[in-house]
């Protein structure tokens, strides 16, 4: 109680925070009365996260959220222990982010009994639609009818005032107007678009409720919560309004009370930002989020396989900090949402970003664009699948299968927990139908599959999606039986020349894993020798004067000692 009372001490200066205290503690102690499964503490390297959509597979009759714990069950259990279901609530637009009610399941999904059952087959993660909420839900419709109880829950703000200074992650308006059921127009804070309204937290009411949110979303069962775009959820006219540090500290209250109502809950910060505001969500290791995402990794190894070259990549990798025991990198390739260009920036010279959406712009991908403080548009995001980001035209399949299990050799490799999306571990090109049908980029990067077709081409022998699907499948399983992958074991960056991004995991006896990653389509010689297992192929490998990786190739290779059996 004490902890939450200077937390929201903090918050809300000089106001009585007495009350607030009492019903978030109140809230806790319910939740542990509930019998909760037991979460397994902190992570290991069998965690791979599978990211989703809760209707992702359909069949005709069937609950989406059921033929998703097919798919699980019969195809993807084998590799995934965790399944993150992107919001699968009511919504009303944004495919599940602009969040209608919180608490229930979409019925065109399925049920809250459904997402209990894949409970019982793989851990779960849930989004936490933090810092808005739907134009159409109850709490905005309250709000607009003119409700006392709901007229805090939103920011109105003044036209004429200067919020030059806040920071923009879209290119419309940062105010939306909407006219009350008396008549009046008010003019609406909303950051991402005007169906998403964000919700003030400078209302301890509101704070309140969205702590008895995250407690709910343990009760049915999560065991990781998806912070979503948390970095926005305080604003003050004449700043940023992100990374505040009253934001910080409302992420460090959900972590206590997630921390005290079910240990081994673990919370992650989505911030699409630059790497030192992303990693500041780290807090001091112990009291804020226990995973960020590594945002920087995916836009980083693409422009490296683009060019070739591994400069970028391997500086970045020496400056990444170790992780304690209680926090890790939660890294990715892909997800729901396309290849964001602002973690980069800073790490890849300005012009050559330009030079790499250009040149993926002409292979077929779609570019979305934000404004900047002095009105200029520029590109934040590449929308495409990360098969295709990867592809050229003029390639036949080896390569361009070859190119992606490059990249997944590195996002299974580096420190942190490695999360797949599903479109990925389909292989799955772009689907310029789904834009067509909804007039938005992302669409490219969201395809939505009928199980059976679906489940007879991965199946088809010697198919893309086949040779996609087997492939990764082999190497998440050799990463999940490898004690050396543990998230948190470190990474010491070697330097075998810019064509190859190297680096070893040492664990605490000093054992040590080599990777090696052929960032180019030819044949290169890394400056290793000795011998090695190549826990890859199970293959001894002896390298007396440099070892030679084919084309986009990459080796896991265990050190062998002079006399030791090889096991």
């Amino acid at each position: 109680m004490e902890k939450i009372k200077n937390r929201l001490s903090f918050i809300y200066e000089d106001q009585d925070v007495e009350p607030y205290v009492s019903r978030i503690v109140a809230a806790i102690e319910e939740t542990k009365r509930k019998p909760l499964r037991k979460r397994k503490q902190l992570w290991d390297e069998e965690d791979v996260v599978l990211i989703t959509y809760g209707d992702q597979f359909r069949e005709e009759g069937r609950p989406a959220l059921q033929s998703l714990e097919k798919m699980v069950d019969e195809h993807l259990s084998d590799s995934f222990n965790i399944v993150h279901i992107l919001p699968f609530y009511p919504y009303s637009s944004d495919d599940g982010f602009s969040v209608i009610d919180y608490r229930a399941v979409d019925p065109a999904l399925g049920s809250w009994e459904d997402i209990r059952r894949l409970s019982g087959s793989v851990r779960l993660m849930f989004d936490d639609v933090c810092n808005h909420i739907s134009a159409e839900s109850e709490w905005f419709r309250e709000y607009l009818k003119g409700n006392p109880a709901y007229r805090e829950f939103f920011i109105e703000m003044d036209p004429s005032v200067d919020l030059s200074a806040v920071t923009r992650p879209r290119a419309h308006p940062l105010l939306t107007a909407f006219t009350t059921a008396d008549g009046e127009e008010k003019h609406i804070w909303t950051t991402f678009s005007s169906d998403q309204i964000d919700l003030n937290f400078g209302n301890p009411e509101v704070l309140v409720r969205m702590a008895e949110l995250l407690l709910f979303y343990i009760e049915q069962g999560a065991e990781f919560i998806r912070l979503d775009a948390v970095g926005f959820v305080w604003k003050e006219v004449g700043t940023p309004s992100i990374h505040h540090p009253k934001t910080h500290e409302i992420v460090k209250l959900f972590r206590d009370i997630a921390d005290e109502a079910s240990p081994g809950t673990v919370l992650i910060t989505e911030t699409n930002v630059p790497h030192e505001d992303n990693i500041s969500y780290f807090g001091n290791g112990h009291d804020e989020a226990h995973m960020v995402y590594q945002f920087p990794l995916p836009p980083l190894v693409l422009y490296s396989i683009h060019n070739g070259n591994g400069s970028a990549l391997t500086k970045w990798a020496k400056g990444l900090p170790d992780t304690g025991g209680e926090t890790a990198f939660y890294n990715f390739l892909a997800s729901h949402d396309g290849i964001g260009l602002n973690p980069i920036r800073g790490i890849v010279p300005e012009n050559e970003i330009t030079d790499l959406v250009g040149s993926l712009q002409e292979e077929g991908a779609l570019v979305s664009y934000k404004r900047t403080e002095d009105g200029r548009e520029i590109p934040y995001e590449i929308n495409v699948t990360y098969f295709d980001a990867l592809s050229r035209k003029q390639e036949g399949d080896e390569a361009r299968i070859a190119k992606f299990l490059l990249a997944h050799s590195i996002l299974l490799t580096l420190p942190g927990v490695p999360a797949v999306y599903v479109q990925s571990i389909l292989g799955s090109g772009n689907d310029y139908a789904g834009v067509e049908a909804t007039g938005s980029n992302r669409s490219i990067n969201r395809q939505k599959f009928d199980y059976d077709r679906l489940e007879s081409e991965l199946l088809a022998d010697g198919s893309v999606r086949n040779r996609i699907f087997t492939g990764l499948k082999k190497i998440i399983g050799i990463r999940k039986n490898e004690p050396l992958f543990h998230p948190n074991n470190r990474m010491e960056v070697e330097d075998f020349g810019e064509s190859v991004f190297a680096y070893s995991r040492i664990d605490k006896s000093g054992s040590r894993l080599l990777v090696l990653n052929n960032l180019t389509g030819r044949k290169v010689n890394a400056g290793v020798s000795g011998s090695f297992l190549d826990v890859v192929t199970g293959e001894k490998v002896e390298a007396p004067g440099g070892l030679d990786l084919v084309p986009y190739g990459f080796r896991w290779l265990k050190p062998i000692k002079k006399g030791e059996e090889l096991r």
